[in-house]
């Protein structure tokens, strides 16, 4: 049965934090807040528990439409092609947000990765989980976690998410409650800015 933290977004405790990367670490899924949805992922280096994440959501790895969630644009050289300036500012105005942008990966990829050629990549405006990458130490792999009920697309209450997953993945974080209105994805491949998913952020100034 999953664990279940209670985490406070202006305050996460270090201790706490500590516990959920030493589970990363040991391939462990985890579901966790965003400045959206609730999402499930686990540490990238891990091929095993991007298996599972990808069993879960009833695909092949090598199928699945995961985005890498950072701590910020540091490391986004270990992962993408060089991005030319435009894109870097778009980037730079945009995050941490609402926002998925998809980008030219590089040969750093994870393995299950490469054959997409792209990668999408989060910067949440939420401190909990940006914290828990920023002490992994590597980004997580990411994805929304989708509510069975017909009439709810997201379930937004921690309580109600942990009873519904607790048999399927090993933590559930509670960061209080959630949106119910997921990233807006954005292509910038090859210098071209399109909107392949409306969502929560804006795309007036993109």
């Amino acid at each position: 049965m999953a664990q279940f933290l209670k985490l406070f977004e202006e305050n996460p405790s270090e201790d706490l934090l500590d516990k959920v990367v030493d589970l990363l670490r040991k391939g462990g899924l985890i579901i966790y807040p965003t400045d959206t949805v609730y999402g499930i992922g686990c540490d990238i280096t891990h091929t095993k528990a991007m298996e599972k994440v990808a069993a879960i959501k009833g695909v092949k790895l090598h199928k699945a439409h995961f985005s890498f969630i950072c701590h910020d644009l540091s490391n986004l050289s270990d992962y993408v092609q060089q991005i030319d300036r435009s894109t870097y500012k778009i980037l730079k105005r945009h995050l941490p947000g609402p926002y998925t942008f998809v980008l030219p990966g590089n040969h750093r990829l994870p393995k299950a990765f490469r054959a997409k050629k792209t990668v999408g990549i989060r910067v949440p405006d939420n401190r909990i989980i940006r914290e828990l990458v920023k002490k992994l130490g590597n980004p997580i792999v990411s994805t929304s976690i989708y509510d069975e009920d017909d009439l709810l697309e997201y379930t937004t209450d921690p309580s109600l998410i942990y009873e519904k997953w607790h048999k399927r993945v090993d933590l559930v974080i509670d960061g209080g409650y959630g949106g119910n209105i997921p990233s807006t994805i954005v292509s910038l491949v090859d210098g071209e800015t399109s909107i392949l998913r409306m969502g929560s952020g804006s795309v007036d100034k993109l």
